[in-house]
């Protein structure tokens, strides 16, 4: 990485109390269709409101971002406002055995759903990746509104990015986007979908002199061995 990257590594994880405020979600997001994207799952810590994104991969599994582990996680799936969310699920949190938190590699889980989720209109799955990387992304969630912000959106927002080439991608398997909007406090987890595929995971950013934002994300395809045979493990 260049010696122009520099102030701090943040975690995208938010600690305020969703369903406060709504202005540019996801910063420099916009509202799309609610509902549009029934694989968004909504992640909150039911003692602290600690909140992330996360996507439905099958009816009881959920992808996220390992940093998001609680010890009282539910989940909430076909949520657009999270003023009116469903009954939460429990779950069992499986963190990548390798997962470094200082270093933030291999930053993915998987949730076990407790109970399976019933797909319909508002809920359903998104597929795995097979095919090669698009470069023309997008990344949602409920995060903050602004990059020093206090408030996040209580509406599900998203924005269109581009993929950078790996070698801007400092730490290994991962992807990375670089632009003055993006995932902010709060995103961690959601999915960076690049040609309808989820290929990434928000991690976490880095901020340089010229206020721009290199956010990194999991590389899905790196962990699928992994994936699987957590979600199939008598094969």
């Amino acid at each position: 990485m260049s010696i122009s990257w520099f102030i701090t590594t943040l975690l995208l994880l938010h600690s305020c109390t969703p369903g406060v405020g709504m202005d540019h979600g996801i910063v420099g997001g916009k509202e799309y269709i609610p509902h549009s994207r029934p694989y968004m799952v909504y992640i909150r810590d039911k003692q602290t409101h600690k909140a992330c994104g996360g996507f439905l991969i099958r009816e009881d599994f959920v992808l996220t971002a390992a940093h998001c582990k609680r010890d009282h996680l539910m989940v909430y799936l076909g949520v657009n406002d999270t003023n009116h969310l469903p009954e939460g699920i429990k779950v069992d949190a499986i963190p990548h055995p390798k997962f470094d938190s200082k270093k933030m590699n291999d930053d993915i889980m998987l949730l076990k759903l407790k109970k399976p989720g019933t797909l319909n209109k508002t809920v359903n799955i998104i597929a795995l990746p097979k095919n090669k990387i698009s470069s023309n992304c997008m990344v949602m969630g409920w995060g903050l509104q602004e990059y020093n912000g206090k408030f996040p959106s209580r509406v599900l927002k998203e924005v269109n990015l581009t993929l950078l080439r790996s070698k801007y991608c400092a730490i290994r398997h991962n992807l990375c986007t670089q632009d003055e909007v993006g995932p902010a406090l709060g995103d961690s987890g959601g999915p960076l979908i690049c040609g309808n595929v989820p290929q990434g995971i928000v991690s976490y950013y880095i901020m340089n002199e010229f206020t721009n934002y290199l956010t990194m994300y999991a590389n899905i395809s790196y962990y699928l061995p992994w994936i699987h045979k957590i979600m199939n493990p008598t094969l």
